[in-house]
């Protein structure tokens, strides 16, 4: 005998969830089924418990510049207060997803769901679902690349849960995660390196965001290697040896990949039940998430669209609203804001300057650094940076990037008016708020230089 439901969510992540409770606000019968913990990857082991520990690491620069102010501080870090107290706030968060499932009356599961057709969802512990729709919203897991040794080292999700913090750390990667996790490392008393093939972090990004954020790093003592990668790790007494792939080899407490991550959809039963996966194994999808099965849809990291968490969120609430409230909604993805947590912050939106200089004809560019107030009774030499991209012709802003303290919440707002289509008048109109870093952006008078057909001039 089977259970029968309009919905049936595989995931509980931000995804799913949210894809759930709307769902059941518009009148369907669902239910969500999930594996491992109610959050999802942000929560459990992702962005809530990274920005804990983002904030703990912080605070060895604040005591740093802290008798500037008039204040004497001796303090200490301690891994198990941060740990425990971490993971009193992840189950706290936990608990309040399945409250909000429950209010919204979804039927929740906690198992492992395989599909087994179009309209059918078979449980670990035997029960069967049937379903009208199938969302699939499993997300994506830590990479790890195919090497000897590879067990010996960290993800992410291991980082959270380290029962002590290592003297030494070579973190593999140059994206978002693996800088995140350096500089959290590097602030809370760990000898850092980052290893990373190409030349330069955090590819795709402005080049001035790329570079500052480097700089930023190497002067908080963390080392780059480039150009190469980790070939293999061994043993080597209580630390791992990592061989390189140039030949090297030193030894690390801990070493951590961050080079990707590939999506959740091994041993689901997607490929038996028609489903059309792409070379990462991500589902591919149509702009209402729609799969090449007509009942079955994903939203999230698991159809590697954008891998962002807000993103998942309106993806479920996009779906919510095309199969259950009559109202097809798509999800725009040109214009996704987002932060990188490391230290100094960066936040942007819109086109890096190289791109915005291959789009267009002709763009102005708006540069102004500065050191930070907090900074400025001490020391040190640290800069932030703003920067506005326009079209020249229409004075459009088509892209904006921060570097520095508070640059994660001011791209959040700056995007709101991005959004609307606003020009540099726009921009000009508002009255300053003084003083704060985010006045800058609009007080900047006349371009730094501009680009026309690829070409920097003067303004």
């Amino acid at each position: 005998m089977s259970d029968e439901f309009d919905l049936v969510v595989i995931g509980g992540g931000s995804g799913g969830v949210r894809a759930a409770r709307m769902s059941a606000q518009f009148g369907a019968k669902v239910a969500i089924v999930e594996e491992y913990r109610y959050g999802g990857t942000c929560v459990i082991r992702g962005c809530v418990p990274k920005k804990l520990f983002v904030y703990a690491s912080r605070f060895n620069g604040l005591f740093d510049i802290a008798p500037t102010f008039g204040w004497q501080v001796d303090a200490k870090f301690d891994w198990p207060t941060l740990l425990a107290n971490k993971n009193k706030e992840i189950a706290r968060l936990e608990s309040i997803y399945e409250k909000l499932l429950d209010t919204a009356g979804v039927t929740v599961f906690h198992d492992r769901a395989v599909l087994k057709g179009a309209d059918t969802v078979a449980l670990q512990s035997g029960k069967t679902l049937k379903a009208k729709h199938i969302l699939v919203a499993t997300g994506g897991a830590p990479f790890k690349p195919q090497i000897e040794g590879a067990e010996l080292g960290i993800t992410s999700n291991e980082a959270f849960h380290l029962e002590t913090l290592p003297r030494t750390i070579l973190i593999e990667g140059g994206g978002y995660i693996a800088v995140e996790f350096a500089t959290i490392f590097a602030g809370l008393g760990v000898d850092t390196t980052l290893v990373y093939r190409r030349d330069k972090i955090l590819r795709g990004f402005d080049h001035d965001l790329r570079d500052g954020l480097e700089d930023e790093m190497r002067s908080r003592g963390i080392r780059f290697r480039y150009g190469y990668h980790i070939a293999g790790l061994c043993k080597d007494g209580e630390g791992v040896c990592v061989s390189f792939s140039h030949g090297e080899e030193a030894t690390f407490d801990k070493v951590m990949f961050a080079t990707g991550r590939h999506p959740n959809t091994d041993g689901m039963g997607l490929e038996e039940a028609g489903v059309e996966l792409d070379q990462s194994g991500a589902i591919v999808v149509d702009e209402y998430s729609r799969s090449s099965v007509p009942s079955i849809y994903a939203v999230g990291d698991v159809t590697a669209r954008a891998a962002l968490t807000p993103v998942a969120i309106r993806e479920g609430a996009a779906f919510a609203q095309t199969v259950f409230n009559h109202a097809p909604t798509v999800v725009p993805y040109d214009l996704i804001p987002t932060a990188v947590f490391s230290e100094p912050e960066i936040g942007t939106v819109g086109l890096p300057e190289h791109v915005a200089a291959e789009r267009y004809h002709s763009i102005d560019v708006y540069v102004t650094r500065f050191r930070p107030m907090q900074n400025t009774l001490s020391d040190r030499t640290e800069k932030m940076m703003l920067k506005l991209i326009t079209e020249t012709a229409s004075g459009k802003v088509i892209g904006c990037h921060i570097f520095g303290p508070g640059a994660g919440e001011m791209i959040q707002l700056v995007a709101i008016p991005m959004g609307m289509g606003a020009t540099k008048a726009d921009f000009d109109r508002a009255i300053a708020v003084h003083p704060t870093a985010a006045e800058e952006l609009v007080t900047l008078k006349a371009p730094s230089y501009r680009i026309i057909d690829g070409e920097k001039t003067g303004v």
